[in-house]
């Protein structure tokens, strides 16, 4: 489906249906890859049209996604994954290995600059708060940690200015956000600051845009129950917006706002 600030409207499907899988890119050029169903499989979208590309050198689900088309990132996964993999348009090969092993975590930014924050961590599957900076060839554990653990979680922005929401809080689900920001007079590495709360507390949901102007889709309730509602941030507050055509959760996404 596409968004056009307004609505949701059906487009070409995927080659291969799957869930927990990671996207990258823009509306008219995007990347899906991983997921159950194909776990190593790699999509390009282009605007109409979904087309297989070469697939991951190790299949896996539940990865952080960040980047382009062209230029993508995918971290993490499970069982416990720390390894990394980068596409350029064609082909993925291994990066720089995560400091701390995890999966159902997020990401945002670009291949060369890229943040990567939450998931789950062995051996218990514990929700964390760890928060990863990647330079193009190796990750940084950032002091900056999440104020709120959690995992399943959707994510928006850049890596000097990202933003979390919502996700799995054990026992529970949360709708809490959470605001990155790395500003010219930081001396730490960036930190975590509150923002305005998600209107439906949910997991596994789909994030997209930027931390002023991003959109939160789809996911599951506190009951376990999948959803459809579709809200905007604004940079200090969610307003609710048209919901998806189709309910689901483990949903991914890609582009901006509008």
């Amino acid at each position: 489906e596409e968004y056009d600030g307004s609505s949701w409207s059906e487009q070409n499907d995927l080659n291969t249906g799957r869930q927990r899988g990671s996207g990258a890119g823009s509306q008219t050029a995007g990347l899906y890859f991983s997921g159950i169903g194909d776990t190593d499989a790699t999509e390009e979208y282009n605007g109409t049209s979904w087309t297989a590309s070469n697939n991951l050198s190790v299949g896996t689900y539940s990865m952080g996604g960040s980047g382009t088309q062209t230029a993508a990132l995918g971290c993490g996964g499970n069982p416990y994954r720390s390894t990394t993999e980068e596409y350029d348009g064609s082909s993925w090969t291994s990066g720089g290995a995560l400091n701390t092993a995890r999966h159902a975590l997020r990401s945002a930014g670009i291949q060369t600059a890229s943040i990567t924050f939450g998931g789950l961590t062995p051996p218990s599957g514990a929700d964390t708060t760890a928060t990863e900076t990647y330079d193009g060839s190796s990750w940084t554990t950032s002091p900056a940690t999440l104020g709120t653990a959690r995992a399943e979680l959707g994510r928006a922005g850049t890596t000097s200015a990202a933003l979390a929401f919502g996700g799995f809080l054990a026992p529970g689900i949360t709708a809490n956000s959470e605001e990155y920001h790395v500003t010219a007079s930081t001396i730490t590495a960036g930190a975590w600051s509150s923002g305005g709360n998600l209107n439906q507390a949910r997991k596994e949901l789909g994030g997209a845009g930027t931390q002023t102007a991003a959109i939160a889709f789809g996911g599951s309730d506190p009951g376990g129950t999948a959803v459809n509602n579709s809200e905007e941030y604004d940079g200090s507050s969610w307003s609710e917006g048209n919901d998806l055509n189709t309910t689901r959760r483990t949903i991914a996404g890609f582009g901006i706002q509008t």
